[in-house]
């Protein structure tokens, strides 16, 4: 049976090697590559007045459980009149990783870590991402500081961007310290092992809150999706996709990137300096989200409000919150997928429609994405004031292949998701499920289920079905190694 069961694991990691050669992604290091990595033995550390000495200062960092590839760190300070200061710390990437080098042409060509239920391709050399150039836990590393003034209406009032020598106090992960927040659960143990961290965490959280506050009243979307997670029980087989639910630390860290990433967006608009930008356009299905809207009895406008849209979306948790994740991922279908896109200051740029920002770029997780990385560059540039040391014309490809391979790599994801999924049903053919539509087009109709959650494809009875509609549906055939899943809709009740 054990044998099996890796042989299960085994096969899930070929369909993920396969699929991402496949789209133009590279599942494995050239000898060039782990030569470089080879000859990395320490993490960078600067002299003299490089980076300012912050070790003292009560970083921590939240992330899952199991992560190793640490991106920021964060602590408050209060201020008076209810203000406080916030310091978001980057890893120094850049510091190891150089332009140009085997490590980031890999970086270059994937542009992302690829998350699949069979293991994690990351962008970077695990020596690096999980090691030299994470923040680990009790080790001094080199980082780019975000330093916010945050006022008590939690408008970003001041901020500032310099390098820094921090130290991570505290290595905390979302459910336990969630848990805690809500006072459901004692302090972890990370937490209560360092004075005075339980009331830094606490100082934290009342920023991250007021910043939620002023983004949803400019009309950020209060969404919540079902990210699968696979489990495998203790031979390794795998036993189920749950989903993964949101909670209030995993809101902290995203509220405090937001900021970050708006901060720095800012900066190089300051300095007159193009930069990459994250861009979320308006809706073009705006018509199909007012239709959904009007099946629950509510109105939107003809043309798209993000401030009604989530006035509506907050009703919707209210009234009914087990289907609102289902209502959360019809709009996120029809909203379409966020990309990056050059920004010359003084040009029109778009904004993030789902997040209601007008600036806004990615710079927070230079470990796990290139675009970061990218950022990372310019900021390091622009503080020593040094050239860019990318052209315009180049920042404009690098869009354009940062959006392509970053669909690819989500591409894979999910058809490795649905291998995995694919596994676990293969034995349930002629099961019925309560469905919803999550796709529809001429290029066919999907639909997500539970019990595992995944998605799969109508292959009969799909005429008139639109984003949105519920569904039941049968299950009819499953192929792991191509990750499909085909189900035939079953007649509406009338």
């Amino acid at each position: 049976m054990a044998t099996q069961h890796r042989t299960g694991q085994d096969q899930l990691r070929s369909i993920a090697h396969e699929a991402m050669l496949e789209r133009g992604l590279l599942p494995d290091y050239s000898p060039a590559v782990i030569n470089e990595t080879r000859q990395i033995t320490q993490a960078a550390t600067a002299s003299g007045a490089e980076a300012r000495d912050m070790r003292d200062l009560l970083w921590a960092s939240i992330d899952n459980d199991d992560s190793r590839d640490l991106d920021q760190l964060s602590v408050a300070e209060p201020m008076a009149g209810g203000a406080a200061k916030l310091l978001v710390a980057i890893a120094d990437v850049d510091a190891l990783v150089k332009k140009d080098s085997a490590i980031d042409g890999h970086a270059w060509n994937n542009t992302t870590s690829v998350y699949t239920p069979a293991g994690i391709f990351p962008m970077l050399p695990e020596k690096l991402s999980t090691d030299l150039t994470s923040l680990g836990e009790k080790q001094d590393r080199l980082a780019i500081v975000m330093e916010m003034v945050i006022a008590a209406d939690g408008t970003v009032t001041a901020s500032d961007n310099y390098r820094a020598v921090v130290r991570n106090h505290a290595k905390l992960a979302y459910n336990a310290l969630a848990a805690w927040l809500d006072g459901i659960a004692p302090a972890p143990p990370a937490l209560a092992a360092v004075p005075g961290l339980d009331e830094q965490l606490r100082i934290q959280d009342r920023v991250a809150q007021a910043l939620k506050r002023v983004r949803h009243t400019r009309g950020a979307l209060q969404l919540e999706t079902l990210e699968a997670r696979a489990v495998f029980d203790a031979d390794g087989a795998l036993s189920d996709l749950l989903p993964d639910t949101r909670n209030r630390a995993m809101d902290l860290i995203e509220d405090f990137m937001i900021a970050a990433n708006g901060v720095n967006a800012r900066f190089f608009a300051s300095k007159g300096l193009p930069s990459l930008r994250r861009v979320l356009p308006i809706p073009k299905r705006w018509d199909r989200i007012v239709a959904l809207a009007a099946e629950s009895g509510e109105r939107l406008p003809a043309n798209p409000d993000a401030i009604a849209l989530d006035t509506f979306l907050v009703k919707r948790r209210e009234v009914d919150p087990v289907r609102f994740p289902d209502v959360s991922l019809s709009v996120i279908k029809l909203l379409g997928r966020g990309e990056y896109a050059l920004d010359i200051p003084g040009r029109a740029s778009d904004g993030h429609f789902g997040l209601a920002v007008k600036d806004y770029t990615h710079s927070t997780a230079p470990n796990r994405r290139f675009p970061d990385l990218i950022a990372q560059r310019l900021m390091k540039a622009a503080l020593g004031r040094h050239p860019s040391p990318y052209t315009i014309d180049e920042l404009a490809v690098l869009a354009r292949h940062c959006t392509e391979q970053e669909d690819n790599a989500a591409k894979v994801e999910r058809q490795v998701r649905k291998s995995a999924a694919a596994m676990l049903l293969a034995p349930r053919i002629g099961a019925r499920f309560d469905a919803i539509v999550t796709g529809a087009s001429d290029k066919g109709t999907w639909v997500r289920i539970s019990g595992p959650t995944t998605e799969g494809r109508v292959v009969r009875r799909f005429e008139g079905l639109d984003v949105g509609d519920r569904v039941r549906v049968e299950l009819v055939h499953t192929d792991v190694a191509r990750g499909f899943i085909d189900f035939a809709a079953l007649p509406r009740k009338s």
